[in-house]
């Protein structure tokens, strides 16, 4: 994979390839992806599953919520013991679509594990200035599970089960960058970016609500539960160059910055790569 470019972070994070899964079902409908090796750690350690000619499917003596989400918990539990992760204790929703009724619920470790949709928020947040436009950034803690120092967003999170988009904007803009609702609620959302990556255990089939958020020159982000080291206000054209030429964010982070310089004009329609990013903005995964 090339080592620069805009179009490699879109790339990136849609690698995978199916033939290394089996279909997850939950009654007669597929809600995720499971590796094949640990579907043989399923059937070894639990009795919570039948097999079927198209793929893993949760029992159906689980027919409540409360049955579906302990039998998914006792599932997690092997897997957790099998793979070496600790829970996150924070749960997610098995549903296809936000507005549909959970069918029951999963630890935040275990999404990837049986490859179910996940959603979450990701906020770009600007401030314009005499000579320009400029970006928050934030540093990743080094003591977090996924990509520790990187460069993020200057607020982010997963959509934890039972919590709105709003709710959620509020709840992650108040924790990770001190930021009062009544400033949070003026981000304007501005569409989702899916993308479906192949992890070494399982898939992360994710789709992001991206805001942008316009910040006054005298608010400055001030992170409450230890998640981010330290923020930094940068001239845009700065921020552009580390996503072309470095792998300096998370990596999800660089698609939805270069989907930002894309919306916000500071990608030229002649550039050799502008088509490729359209394409790849408005792509479901």
């Amino acid at each position: 994979m090339q080592s620069s470019g805009y179009l490699r972070h879109f790339t990136s994070c849609r690698q995978h390839d199916l033939n290394h899964f089996v279909p997850f079902f939950v009654g007669s409908k597929r809600y995720g992806w499971i590796k094949r090796e640990n579907v043989s750690v399923l059937a070894s350690k639990t009795k919570l599953f039948e097999a079927c000619s198209a793929g893993l499917k949760l029992s159906p003596k689980f027919t409540a919520f409360e049955d579906r989400s302990g039998a998914l918990m006792e599932a997690t539990f092997a897997l957790c013991e099998h793979i070496g992760k600790p829970l996150r204790n924070e749960m997610y929703p098995i549903v296809e679509h936000l507005d549909e009724q959970p069918l029951g619920q999963i630890d935040r470790v275990a999404v990837p594990w049986f490859g179910v949709r996940a959603w979450g928020i990701h906020v770009n947040g600007y401030v314009h200035k005499a000579d320009g436009l400029w970006l928050w950034v934030g540093k990743r803690a080094d003591n977090r599970q996924v990509e520790p120092g990187k460069l993020d967003n200057i607020v982010g999170g997963g959509l934890p089960i039972g919590i709105s988009l709003e709710q959620n904007l509020c709840k992650e803009a108040k924790e990770e960058a001190g930021m009062e609702a009544s400033l949070a609620l003026t981000a304007k959302l501005v569409g989702p970016l899916s993308y479906s990556l192949e992890l070494a255990d399982g898939l992360r089939d994710d789709t992001l609500y991206i805001y942008d958020l316009e910040l006054p020159e005298s608010f400055t982000p001030r992170n409450t539960d230890g998640e981010v080291a330290e923020f930094r206000l940068m001239p845009v054209a700065d921020v552009a160059r580390l996503v072309r030429e470095t792998d300096a964010f998370k990596f999800n982070c660089g698609m939805i910055v270069t989907n930002f310089l894309l919306r916000h004009g500071f990608i030229a329609k002649n550039d050799s790569e502008y088509a490729g990013l359209v394409r790849a903005s408005e792509q479901a995964s």
